[in-house]
């Protein structure tokens, strides 16, 4: 693509502490074949080096601007500051998360694509997440595809886990790019307060608009036990986001009668899980002050009662498959163990360790 021809893409990094990996972030944005883009650093009122490490870039080089805010606010109020900054002019926008980096020809592929395809408003690729690729679950040669059936699939084809790592959706922000004008249609882009907000809004945006996809690894996002995808599976807030998605876009993507089977699939999984956690997790109040919330909010309220109810359907079904059971008993040891290995950390350490805003 012509260098004076290039349309203008806004890149953005939403952070807050992440002075250990931010410089490997800006170093791989400034590193990009494209050269037409802004690049916005959103300082959520850092207590590390984060500030001085963007002015320090800033000063080098006239596309990256430093926005610091006046109040802390939470990770999806920060993005959405973020969306709100980005230039008037810029066709395209670019989440990089400040613990991840793009490779060299991230933000040409994922333009050259969106400009031979007007219809498409959001754009992913592969993603390297430590040592696993994410995002398989789209068919190649296929680079263009509707965004009602888009959403349709990722509504009836359940999330896949590998190495507990997500590999079905329609991608992380940083492995996604979103045309302009659907940011701009509203003032947060990121609809809900849920840390997986980023997938509400590509429900919203697939209302009127198709999915493109580069068939090639772009990005890496970077693993340690406190980013909002660590947080995320351990308290398994996956389960909430999809009953809240499909009670907020369903109606749209799937036929009535497929709504229903849906939220009755998704409602049981969410029960069965609290259910089979009682015992494990009863005191653990981060656990179930999280869940009985979101399910207060989403209107479907955890009793007694809907616990032993579940409790019950569950021990059927393990009755059934006592071999699927043992694994599942195994691998949950397995994940109290790395749990319990987590808590024992040195505080220095742990310290180290930078949480995604």
């Amino acid at each position: 693509m012509n260098a004076d021809r290039q349309p203008l893409v806004s890149i953005l990094t939403p952070v807050y502490n992440g002075a250990a990996y931010l410089r490997e972030c800006i170093e791989s944005v400034l590193t990009q074949t494209y050269s037409n883009y802004e690049y916005i650093i959103i300082n959520n009122r850092s207590t590390d080096e984060t500030l001085s490490i963007a002015l320090e870039y800033a000063k080098k080089d006239t596309r990256i601007r430093v926005h610091s805010n006046e109040t802390f606010v939470g990770v999806i109020d920060n993005h959405n500051i973020a969306f709100r900054l980005m230039s008037p002019e810029a066709r395209y926008c670019k989440v990089v998360s400040a613990d991840d980096y793009i490779f060299p020809n991230c933000v040409g592929r994922m333009v050259e694509l969106a400009e031979a395809n007007p219809s498409v408003g959001i754009v992913g690729c592969y993603q390297l997440s430590g040592s696993v690729v994410k995002w398989l679950g789209f068919r190649h040669p296929t680079v263009v595809m509707p965004g009602r059936e888009v959403g349709r699939q990722m509504f009836l084809n359940r999330q896949v886990f590998i190495d507990n790592q997500p590999l079905r959706g329609f991608g992380s922000p940083t492995s996604l790019m979103y045309r302009g004008d659907v940011v701009r249609e509203s003032a947060a882009f990121y609809p809900n307060s849920s840390p997986h907000s980023d997938t509400s809004a590509c429900f919203q945006v697939l209302e009127n608009s198709d999915f493109g996809f580069v068939y090639d690894v772009l990005c890496y996002e970077r693993t340690h036990g406190e980013t909002q995808t660590s947080t995320s599976l351990k308290l398994n807030r996956y389960l909430s986001q999809t009953l809240n998605d499909l009670k907020e876009y369903g109606s749209f993507y799937l036929s009535e009668q497929e709504l229903k089977g849906a939220l009755r699939l998704a409602l049981q999984e969410y029960r069965r899980f609290l259910a089979l956690n009682y015992v494990v997790r009863r005191s653990d109040g981060e656990f179930w002050s999280y869940h009985r919330g979101r399910l207060d909010e989403l209107g479907f309220p955890i009793t007694r009662w809907v616990l032993f109810k579940a409790a019950v359907e569950a021990g059927m079904r393990e009755l059934v498959n006592p071999g699927q059971a043992l694994a599942k008993l195994q691998k949950h040891l397995s994940a109290v163990r790395v749990r319990t290995s987590e808590m024992t950390r040195s505080g220095s350490e742990r310290k180290k360790m930078v949480a995604r805003c």
